[in-house]
Formats: C-alpha cells, structure tokens, sequence
C-alpha cells in the first residue's frame, strides 16, 4: 500500500544539488527531497510520498492523519523501505540508483557528515 504521509519540515538544506529537509513524520524523523515545493519553509507541514514533498498542508489536518495512521499501524509500513530507496535516490549521494532497496539513510548521513 502506498500513503503520503505528512511531516513537519525541522531543517532544509541543499545537497550535490537538490534541496532536502529533514521532516518529522509525528516522532519518525527522516530526509525528504523538496524538488517539487522549493519554496516550503521550516516549520511548515508538507504531504510527502516516496521521499518526496508533495503539498502543503495545514497542521490540525497533518496531525489529525498522523494520529489516524499511527492508530491504524501504519506508520511503521510506511516507512519500509520505500523511503530508503526514495531519499538515497534524491539526494544521489550513495553512487546508485537505488533500486536495490539496501542500506540504512541515516547511516549515510552519517557518513557523510
């Protein structure tokens, strides 16, 4: 099943390129490309799919569905490896094209710090 999941946005950055945020996703903290809404600020909510922001969106309407998709257990499927082949592709920081779904995001920002 596929949800777009929406997050708070903490930090943006640019990365070899590409604007990224780090977006908190009601506790679950992750990286998310901001291609498609480059003029999203910190501190706004964001609908994201795949790793990527997709909308705008007001906060009592992200935590309304937070809290509805984390009382139906699906916070923990959503962020499966989708994600982690979603934000290594965006920030085309690992060398592939992700499509082998392995390693761990957090582990190479990590890294690359």
């Amino acid at each position: 099943m596929c949800l777009a999941v929406p997050g708070r946005v903490l930090e943006i950055e640019e990365r070899d390129g590409t604007k990224m945020a780090t977006v908190d996703f009601g506790g679950v903290i992750k990286d998310v490309c901001l291609e498609y809404l480059p003029d999203l600020q910190v501190g706004e909510y964001t609908i994201v799919h795949v790793g990527f922001a997709l909308q705008r969106l007001d906060e009592e309407s992200a935590r309304r569905t937070l809290a509805l998709f984390e009382g139906l257990g699906l916070m923990e499927e959503e962020f499966g490896d989708q994600w982690e082949i979603a934000a290594r592709a965006a920030a085309g920081s690992d060398g592939t094209d992700g499509a082998d779904g392995a390693g761990d995001v957090d582990a190479q920002r990590e890294a690359q710090r």
